[in-house]
């Protein structure tokens, strides 16, 4: 039976300086400005759309994310604005966390410590390397010294949890300059690390003019190495990327592959409600063109699907999956509103094939991916289609 899990908010700002050629992203590069104040004021609109969607003002927030494109472009002005209007109409848990993501090319101290006062408590950087020519083939308009100065002056100005994204498997990357992209990052004291390999994705430069990735041999002692390094650091891994020191998991990201709710407002953002009641899960698009966006009603041009009882099986195993602790048995079906027993013989069959395993936490039975099944984990999804 659905269940009403937690609800996150996520806000998606559309612009950046330059777009990278791996960025599958829907983010814009901005010729000459952007109307930020404008977009702003749409952005708050858009929350009053969803917020009576939801038709239940006693949902509390657990998190919110302010993505992109690059989000800190903006003034701290405009989400102290946000913050303050969303926290009118929904409660805000008491340990809250809210994110926004930074360039390191598009921060000074005066910024971030706006951010802080306006509420924001997690800051999530684009380091992706500490290597100038690494970062050159990929795009980015920082460079290593700028990274170092952009975690430096986060922790000056009060960012206590930050997370830093860093990428390996780049172009013509070695085994050796991979380890000592995760080297640095380790040395900064973040107290999360996204630690990804890089992916080619369809509509971006990279798709269309595939650069030169390391070997599998060479992606392999990468992958080893880097475990080994991040496990020493007291790192702890709890989803295929993600790692934390200190159990400072990230909250949002966290309820995405939990299968729980979330708000989508902005430019190309997504959500997903739950309604228990009527036994009905959907999800809501916005147009992805910011001017779109911005010079339309939005209640008329917010796409709504819902959720089907097959599609819902099939998302929540490729989010679930994707956590170290897996999912539970009463996971599954207080967030799906389907039986277990209809994936319970196609675990049966992975448990058998090594692909998944079995734990018991608190007296509850876990389902997780093995090692093997981590590291095939398209495969292993791929069994439940």
């Amino acid at each position: 039976m659905l269940e009403q899990p937690p609800l996150s908010l996520y806000i998606h700002i559309p612009w950046c300086i330059k777009k990278c050629p791996y960025c599958d992203f829907n983010s814009h590069q901005f010729e000459g400005a952007f109307d930020e104040d404008n977009y702003k004021d749409k952005l708050y609109d858009d929350f009053l759309i969803e917020f009576n969607r939801l038709n239940d003002n006693e949902r509390e927030l657990q998190s919110i994310f302010i993505g992109g494109g690059t989000p800190s472009l903006f003034k701290g002005d405009s989400f102290r604005f946000l913050l303050a209007g969303i926290r009118n109409h929904l409660n805000f848990n008491k340990n809250i966390e809210i994110t926004i993501e930074a360039n390191p090319g598009a921060v000074d101290s005066e910024k971030f410590h706006s951010y802080i006062e306006a509420g924001i408590n997690r800051l999530s950087i684009g380091v992706q390397s500490f290597n100038d020519t690494h970062l050159s083939k990929l795009g980015r308009i920082h460079n290593s010294g700028d990274a170092i100065r952009a975690i430096e002056v986060a922790k000056s100005v009060g960012f206590e949890n930050i997370n830093l994204d860093i990428m390996h498997g780049l172009p013509d990357q070695s085994t050796e300059a991979a380890i000592r992209d995760l080297r640095i990052a380790v040395e900064q004291g973040p107290s999360h690390i996204s630690w990804y390999q890089l992916t080619i994705e369809p509509n971006t430069y990279f798709y269309s003019y595939p650069p030169k990735l390391p070997k599998d041999t060479i992606q392999d002692s990468i992958l080893e190495e880097g475990m080994k390094i991040l496990t020493d650091s007291n790192f702890s891994q709890y989803e295929v990327s993600a790692f934390t020191q200190n159990s400072m998991k990230s909250s949002h990201n966290h309820n995405y592959w939990s299968f729980g709710d979330y708000l989508g407002i902005g430019s190309g953002a997504h959500g997903k409600l739950t309604f228990p009641l009527e036994n009905k899960l959907i999800r809501t698009k916005k147009p992805t063109r910011p001017n779109h966006y911005m010079g339309q009603t939005l209640n008329s041009v917010t796409h709504l699907h819902e959720i089907s009882s097959g599609e819902r099986t099939i998302e929540f195993l490729m989010n679930a999956l994707r956590l170290k602790q897996g999912f539970s048995r009463s996971l599954f079906e207080s967030r799906t509103g389907n039986e277990f027993s209809i994936i319970s013989n196609k675990v049966s069959n992975l448990i058998e094939d090594g692909l998944i395993e079995i734990n018991f936490i608190e007296k509850e039975t876990f389902y997780s991916a093995t090692r093997k099944g981590y590291r095939f984990l398209n495969t292993l999804l791929g069994e439940f289609l």
